[in-house]
Parts: C-alpha cells; sequence; structure tokens
C-alpha cells in the first residue's frame, strides 16, 4: 500500500502563523500587565478611598455667635425686641408651642419652648416657659413643669462664620438626628433601589446610554446615591467619560467597605444646595438655615421635600430667584413621596397647600454684623493659625448684641436720610459709623461700619482715621485737673498766633469767631472753646496732653504739635470708643473687647477672655471731668440732646468737628451705654453740619431707641462739692444769683467767700461768723 504523502507546508503560510502566535502571545502579556496595573491602581484607589473617608472628611468653619439673651424678671426689654431676638432664632410663631423653636404670641405674653443650648460654662437645657410682660419689662417666667423660674438664656444667634479656603459652609449631622422623612425623601427621588444595589445601577447605567446615544452627546448619567457621593466627595463634576469610568469601581468600592448608613450620612452632609453669594452651601444642615433660618430637624414635610428636590439643581430651582419651578419640584416630590406610601394623601394634600416659606436673604442674621465679625477675626488671627479657624469647626462666643446692633444700625441710616433731605446735594454721599460699648465692662456691643450695616467692605468704625476734632479735649482738661485745676479755673480765651517749627503761623480761631475773654474752665470745655483750650493746652505742654492720651488708650504715635490740642490727631472710632470708655469707667481702662471665649468643636475650652482694668487716672479728677462733661448736655454744644431724651439721663458726652468741617463726632456715654458716632464723607470734602448738628443726631436717636440707664456718679471719697460763683472762682451761698454747686478735689477750692449782697470774706471769717451764729443759739 503506498502512503499517501503530506503536503508540504506554504513558505508563505509559515511566517503568518508564527507572526499570529506572537501577537496573541502579546496580548496575552498585555492584558496580564494591564490587569496587573489595574488590580495595584484599585489597590491605591481603595486606600485612597479609606483614607479620606475614615479621615476628616470636611473643613468645618468656625462659628461665631453673639451673646445669649439671659431671661429674668426685670430685664428691660420690649415684647417687640424679643420678637426680634426670636425671629433672629429662627422660632416659629405657632397657635401651640409643643416642640423646640416654637412660641405663641399674646398680648402681654409669650409661650415659648426653648431649643436649649451647650454652652462652654455648661448646657441649658430646652424648657416650655410663660413670659409675662408689662411695658418694656419682662415681669414674670414660669416653666412649665417646675414652676416660678429665676432665670432662662436662649441659645446665642450665631452671626457668621470664618470658612476655608473653598468657601464651602456646612453644618455637620448625625443621620439618627435627621427627621425621618428626608432620608426616604432622597430614596424616592435621587435612588430608588439604594438599599439594594452595590453601587452601581444597571438599570439606570442602561437607561442613560440609551439617553446619551439618542442625544449624540453625554447628557445622563445614571448615577446612584453612591455614584453622586463619589462624585461630589472626591471628583469633580465635569460630564466626561473618563471620570463615569472612575466613578463606577469607586462607588463599589465605597459599598464594599460601608454600611448603607454610613454612605447616607454622608451624602447628607456632602450634597451641594445652593449657593450665597461667594459662599457655597453644602449639607442638609446648612441647607435648613439658609433657606429657612431653623434647624433641620423643625422643618416640616414641604420644607424638607423643597430641599430633597433641590438637589437635581440648585441654582435652576432656587426657590428664591424661581419659586415657580421650586414649587412644582417641590410638589413632585410630595408626589412621589405619597405614591411610595412615605407620606399618607391627608399629609400630601396639606403639605402641598403650603406656600414654600423660605426666608428672604436679608431677613437672616447671619451675614448681618460684617464689621463686627471683622475685629473679631482681626483678633483671633493673632493667636490662632488661618488653618485652625476655618477647618477645626472651633466656636468663638462674643458680646455682640442683636438688639443693640440694630438700633444704631437704625438710627445712623435714618439720621443720615434725613441730614440729606435736609441739606440736599451739600450732603450726599454721607457715610458713618457707630460703635457701642458698656461702659461697665468694656464689652462692644454693636459696631456699624457703614451706613448700610450689612455692607462687607470698607469698615470705617476699624479703619477710617479720621481728625477728631473737639474730641480730644477731654483728655487735655483731664491732665490740667490732675495738675491743679480746678472747674473753674479762670482760662484766657483770647486770639494766639504761635510760630511752628516749620515756620507757619498757628493761628486759631473760636467756631463763631469771637475771643469770650476769661471764662471759668468747665465753661470753656463745655462750649468748646478753642482759644481758652489752645492757652490751657500752651500752659500744661504737649507732652502732658499726649501722656495723657496714651494712658487712656491711644497706642500709636503722636506728633508733639500744638494742633493736637484742638483735634488735629487722627483715630479710628474704636480708638475714640476705647478714650471715653477710660473716662467713663471713672479712670479705669478696660481694652475693648469683642470676645468672651473660644471652645473647640467638643465644646473644650481654648481662650478665656475676662474683664480686666487698671487704674490710669486720678478718680477725683476724672469726677470733675463728668461734671464738665455732663454741662456740655446740659448746657454747651450738646444740649439739643435732651430734647428727646429724659432729663434724668445725666449724659456725659463731647462734640466734635474737624477743621473745615470735614468731620462730624459725637461721644458720649449713660450709665449703661457709651457710643461713639463719626459722620462724614469718603472724599473728605467739607460738611454742612458741625457734630452737633450730624452725629450728635444718630447718637440721640440710638438712645432713644435703646432707653438706657442715668448716668449716677459716685463721689470719690477725695471730692467735695462747694457753692461757688463762678465768675469770680470764689465761694459763695446756695441763694445767691449765680450761684453754682461744684465739685472740687479737697485742698483745691477757693478761700475768698462772695457773699449775695456782694461782700467779699475769707473762709475764715465766713466760718466765724457761723461759729457765733450757732453760739447765739444757746446764750
Amino acid at each position: 500500500m503506498t502512503k499517501k504523502r503530506k503536503k508540504p507546508v506554504s513558505r508563505k503560510t509559515q511566517p503568518k502563523s508564527r507572526w499570529l502566535r506572537a501577537f496573541i502571545l502579546f496580548l496575552l502579556k498585555l492584558s496580564l500587565v494591564g490587569l496587573v496595573i489595574a488590580g495595584v491602581g484599585l489597590i491605591y484607589l481603595d486606600a485612597q478611598l479609606r483614607e479620606k473617608f475614615e479621615g476628616k472628611r470636611w473643613a468645618i468653619p468656625a462659628k461665631v455667635y453673639a451673646r445669649p439673651l439671659e431671661l429674668y424678671a426685670g430685664l428691660e426689654i420690649s415684647q417687640e425686641a424679643f420678637k426680634a431676638e426670636l425671629q433672629g432664632l429662627g422660632y416659629k410663631l405657632t397657635q401651640r408651642a409643643d416642640r423646640p423653636g416654637s412660641a405663641v404670641w399674646g398680648k402681654g405674653r409669650v409661650e415659648l419652648y426653648t431649643r436649649g443650648f451647650n454652652f462652654p460654662e455648661g448646657s441649658e437645657p430646652s424648657r416650655n416657659i410663660t413670659l409675662r410682660f408689662d411695658g418694656d419689662s419682662l415681669v414674670s417666667m414660669t416653666d412649665k413643669n417646675a414652676g416660678s423660674l429665676a432665670l432662662a438664656r436662649l441659645e446665642p444667634i450665631l452671626i457668621g462664620g470664618i470658612y476655608p479656603g473653598d468657601n464651602e459652609d456646612r453644618e455637620l449631622v448625625r443621620l439618627a438626628d435627621v427627621p425621618a422623612l428626608l432620608p426616604e425623601a432622597l430614596v424616592a427621588v435621587e435612588d430608588r433601589d439604594f438599599y439594594e444595589h452595590f453601587g452601581i445601577s444597571l438599570k439606570g447605567i442602561a437607561r442613560a446610554m440609551w439617553v446619551n446615544v439618542r442625544a449624540g452627546r453625554f447628557v445622563q448619567g445614571g448615577s446612584t446615591l453612591t455614584q453622586q457621593l463619589v462624585k461630589n466627595f472626591y471628583l469633580t463634576s465635569e460630564r466626561s467619560l473618563a471620570r463615569k469610568l472612575l466613578e463606577l469601581p469607586m462607588a463599589m468600592l465605597l459599598e464594599l467597605h460601608y454600611s448603607k448608613e454610613e454612605i447616607l450620612e454622608a451624602y447628607l452632609n456632602e450634597v451641594y444646595l445652593g449657593q450665597d453669594g461667594a459662599r457655597a452651601i453644602h449639607g442638609f444642615a446648612q441647607g435648613a438655615i439658609f433657606y429657612f433660618g431653623r434647624p433641620l430637624a423643625e422643618l416640616d414635610t414641604h420644607q424638607l421635600a423643597l430641599m430633597a428636590g433641590l438637589i437635581k439643581g440648585p441654582s435652576y430651582y432656587d426657590p428664591r430667584r424661581h419659586p415657580e419651578r421650586a414649587l412644582e419640584r417641590r410638589n413632585l416630590v410630595l408626589k412621589l413621596l405619597a405614591d411610595q406610601g412615605f407620606i399618607s394623601s391627608s399629609e400630601f394634600r396639606s403639605a402641598q397647600a403650603q406656600p414654600l416659606e423660605v426666608v428672604a436673604k436679608g431677613s437672616r442674621h447671619k451675614g448681618a454684623y460684617p464689621a463686627y465679625l471683622d475685629i473679631v477675626k482681626r483678633q483671633l488671627r493673632k493667636e490662632y493659625r488661618e488653618e485652625d479657624l476655618n477647618s477645626e469647626g472651633v466656636r468663638i462666643f462674643t458680646g455682640l448684641d442683636p438688639i443693640v446692633h440694630n438700633h444704631a444700625a437704625k438710627a445712623l441710616e435714618s439720621q443720615l436720610n434725613e441730614l440729606q433731605k435736609r441739606y440736599g446735594a451739600r450732603a450726599d454721599k454721607l457715610q458713618g459709623s457707630v460703635v457701642v460699648t458698656d461702659p461697665q465692662t468694656g464689652e462692644l456691643l454693636a459696631l456699624v461700619g457703614d451706613r448700610d450695616a450689612r455692607f462687607a467692605g470698607f469698615n470705617r468704625a476699624l479703619d477710617a482715621y479720621r481728625p477728631i476734632g473737639s474730641l480730644v479735649k477731654p483728655p487735655l482738661y483731664l491732665s490740667a485737673l490732675e495738675s491743679g485745676y480746678t472747674l473753674i479755673s479762670p482760662l484766657q480765651d483770647r486770639s494766639l498766633k504761635l510760630q511752628q517749627p516749620d515756620g507757619s503761623v498757628w493761628e486759631p480761631q473760636n467756631f463763631d469767631g469771637k475771643p469770650k475773654g476769661e471764662v471759668p474752665l468747665y465753661e470753656a470745655l463745655s462750649r468748646s472753646y478753642n482759644l481758652s483750650t489752645a492757652h490751657l493746652g500752651l500752659e500744661l505742654g504737649v507732652d502732658k496732653v499726649i501722656d495723657m492720651l496714651g494712658r487712656l488708650g491711644v497706642e500709636k504715635p503722636i506728633d508733639p504739635f500744638p494742633s493736637l490740642f484742638l483735634g488735629a490727631l487722627a483715630l479710628s472710632p474704636v480708638e475714640v470708643a476705647q478714650i471715653y470708655q477710660t473716662i467713663a469707667a471713672n479712670g479705669f481702662k478696660m481694652p475693648l473687647r469683642a470676645i468672651r471665649r473660644v471652645t473647640d468643636a467638643n465644646n473644650a475650652e481654648l481662650s478665656r477672655y475676662p474683664f480686666k482694668l487698671e487704674q490710669i487716672a486720678d478718680p477725683g479728677a476724672v469726677h470733675l471731668l463728668h461734671y464738665a462733661l455732663q454741662a456740655v448736655a446740659r448746657e454747651g454744644t450738646a444740649r439739643s440732646l435732651y430734647q428727646q431724651l429724659p432729663a434724668n439721663l445725666n449724659v456725659s458726652g463731647k462734640t466734635g468737628t474737624s477743621d473745615q468741617q470735614r468731620d462730624s463726632w459725637f461721644a458720649g456715654f449713660t450709665g449703661n451705654r457709651l457710643a461713639v458716632v463719626w459722620v462724614g464723607r469718603d472724599d473728605n470734602r467739607s460738611l454742612p453740619f458741625t457734630g452737633s448738628g450730624g452725629a450728635l443726631k444718630v447718637w440721640t436717636e440710638l438712645m432713644r431707641l435703646e432707653n438706657p440707664e442715668p448716668y449716677i456718679t459716685l463721689k470719690p471719697e477725695s471730692v467735695e462739692y462747694q457753692w461757688v460763683d463762678p465768675s469770680g472762682n470764689l465761694l459763695t451761698e446756695p441763694q445767691c444769683s449765680g450761684a453754682r454747686s461744684v465739685p472740687f478735689i479737697r485742698g483745691t477750692e477757693p478761700t475768698q467767700r462772695l457773699t449775695c449782697s456782694g461782700q467779699l470774706r475769707s473762709q475764715s471769717q465766713a466760718d466765724g461768723d457761723l461759729l457765733d451764729w450757732f453760739k447765739g443759739w444757746f446764750r
């Protein structure tokens, strides 16, 4: 049998077969390398994902709080002012105060369910209390569970924050603390299969692919809640295939390591819900404050539905700019909740009938105090690193009083408007600032840096350095009183020319251009005579005046020129307030303080700013100065204030007008309020009014709104009052014409007495006559 010969392999086929085998082998090797690289990449990705999720997830802004309102019987507060406080805290006025954050309003009566607050010194419990008002006073408090209540504190108003570089603002919340309906709404609207899938939804991906193919571009992603969290937390919002492909394994890895509850809680805190200027609103807790001015736990069904609906497009469905769209979107969410059985038909109809109830941006207290926040930040940055302030969630408790601030802002705006109406074009573009302190403690209660108190730009209260005019006179006169002058020491109010070191001639004038001759010291100050003040300053010496200004609180270098005596010294309103704070405190220097204390996110105290004082001036001399400053208000340049304020207020103060009438000032104090007001123009043009015609009007309106306590003088032991004839620097009798009761430091009173009949006698003669008269009764 013949063997069949094998067909020889073609030379052309052999190379082709070898090439194919080599190519397949190369692909296998390449795939293996790719798998190794992908595996390594996946391991690295997993490590990065876990590190961030389990570490510090977010930079938490510092929170700045106002003072907490302390409630007690006898507190001077009107029912309307109390309502403004509650509105700032986001309390809801209802028919029943049956949950925290609610209040029932009645005539002379308020039923209130407080929220409670974790203060650094201890927790304030939530209480259901009834308050009764009579006029402008709180007369009684009753706790529903404990009876009569002596003291209660409301939670402090959140007035602002210090934000990280990305300007993200958020308030962290635990899943256990959110309303139960919110997670249900998220699942109903964003991801119905959330509790079934493993991070990605194949149905969602298929649906998105079909939509994208039909559109011819990338328009939909089919993302689950987990994928949305990955995109927002780890990646970017870029619509690209590369980002989407990276998102898929990360979502699955996240689901592999963490529970659905942990993922949902992270989503609640990460989700973007809108924009407040440059500040991004993240998380539902912050969104609740931003849109409704209330904590998340207090929101109703229709409000929760609106926020759940915003996720799809915070800008497109912005309820402030597009209320119709927002309402339609909210109602759609409510329908989904009803269809899926999360709310009943009756709850659906009730919620659908509700308005949006979004608070206006300008009505919120957060961001309403930019000037005050400015001084808080400046003080903090001296002691803390920027990254600690804007990322560690520290809490800053301040002395800001929102009620006082509101009065200061209203007074400034209303009076500037009145001045512009009165003077027309000559008073256009007026600006101003107001600083209010507690003269008993040195605490800053309010700071307004612009006629628009919400304007977060140039802060005139801190940064407008303007000549203070006659506000410099009280320190000069205090120096004289410490040097042995009395309130009735005669001063020469005569023309004066003085050649300066630069060759120029300094020739001061009184406001009316007329010399007054010889005048008693208190009158020279109360009527703000320039000539007598200049003569007195030259007698004292410029160094003494500079020393007194430094002791009162001026820290900057001062040029030693005689023009200083009449106010050629540029200070900010806050610096002026420090001077007058020391004067008001009877010569005890109290550094102005805005911050009470700072704690970390867990309420552990980091810094405390206690009350400090140092005696820098003789109390007797300061008492005499107070007398002269009260004369300013009673009979001098500020006497118009008593046309609107009660006569028993005993205001001490001083008007100030700078050269060429460019600045209008008033600084004054009562028993519990000190305020400095500046009015002027940023272009430094002259004003059609003086200190008494501008700043004093703002100050008077502020005190009318505040209704402060009268100033009650405590006489030092070194001071005694005598009846005098000021025109002659003589003692006299109370019944004599022109007699005036004036304080003296013992040993400085006049030694001669003028009788009512005009006879001049020594004090020893008068004492002898008194002794003879007394002996006559026993003869």
